[in-house]
């Protein structure tokens, strides 16, 4: 079931299935969600949890026994509740199950909050360990964005523009996508990663110590969206490998996949987030159309 939110800037729809961001428009009916095609990637992106992307065989190891997941994690298949539906604010929550326990033997409450001010929106992830023991789990957004946003634009004629000048590194996949090391990543001007198709034809471009905050726009046009994820340590650009998709998705990450090869030990993966017994973790990110 979707429900909305609106103000005189934008309207959000969302969806209680996967707690998925349906929909983003601006005061002149503009959609800046991709909203789904057969032909390059029918999702409009994905809220990922207990863990992100890739698990090596889809397994994981914790004490001493192995468990199944597959990828991105169970959140964007599970049903949430709707726990609020305001004039600018939705909630969507979901707990543990007997089938989320086959694949992750931990305790939950995991709430996703959309909060609308101005051209703003805020996604706030809460996650709560009703368990006995400590809670290891990955967290991470996967929205697309339809380019171009104007008309006479082209794909090609957009950019991603760091907020300030910075010297990421990016993560190294192989060609399963498993983590296999990392390496220096050259921006355009120190801040810059001008769009072609082909960037994404070995897959997603993640990247850590950027900025934080990652504006996609043309200098040819008006219509601009800036992610901000100062919460979350990686960022993902990416779209179906090897195809001409008229979108991009910018994905704040909190976590890494497995390592190639590997059957990873969820206490000892050292990009998790670690949560003790009874404590609450919360992360942002957001979105400003401008």
């Amino acid at each position: 079931m979707k429900y909305e939110i609106s103000n005189e800037y934008l309207k959000v729809k969302a969806d209680t299935e996967g707690a998925i961001l349906w929909s983003v428009t601006d005061k002149d009916g503009f959609e800046y969600i991709w909203q789904g095609d057969d032909r390059y990637w029918n999702e409009h992106g994905a809220n990922l949890f207990p863990y992100i992307a890739r698990l090596w065989e889809k397994s994981y190891i914790f004490q001493g026994k192995t468990y199944h997941m597959d990828i991105h994690g169970f959140a964007k298949d599970s049903v949430f509740s709707c726990e609020k539906a305001g004039e600018n604010e939705l909630v969507f929550a979901m707990e543990d199950t007997r089938e989320t326990l086959e694949q992750y033997p931990f305790h939950f409450r995991f709430e996703i909050r959309y909060l609308l001010e101005k051209n703003t929106l805020k996604v706030f992830y809460s996650v709560k360990n009703k368990d006995e023991k400590t809670m290891y789990f990955g967290i991470g957004g996967h929205p697309g964005f339809n380019i171009p946003m104007e008309e006479g634009l082209s794909f090609e004629d957009y950019e991603l523009e760091f907020s300030r000048a910075c010297e990421p590194q990016r993560i190294l996949f192989s060609q399963e996508c498993f983590v296999e090391g990392k390496e220096s990543y050259e921006l355009l001007e120190g801040r810059r990663i001008p769009l072609r198709h082909n960037l994404f034809d070995e897959d997603a471009i993640v990247l850590e110590k950027t900025s934080g905050e990652v504006l996609l726009h043309s200098t040819k046009g008006k219509k601009a969206v800036k992610v901000s994820y100062v919460d979350m340590p990686y960022v993902g650009f990416w779209h179906m490998p090897c195809m001409d998709a008229p979108y991009v998705c910018i994905e704040p990450w909190c976590s890494l996949p497995s390592r190639q090869g590997i059957t990873e030990n969820l206490e000892e993966q050292k990009n998790l987030i670690s949560l003790e017994a009874g404590r609450e973790c919360q992360i942002f990110w957001t979105m400003e159309i401008l």
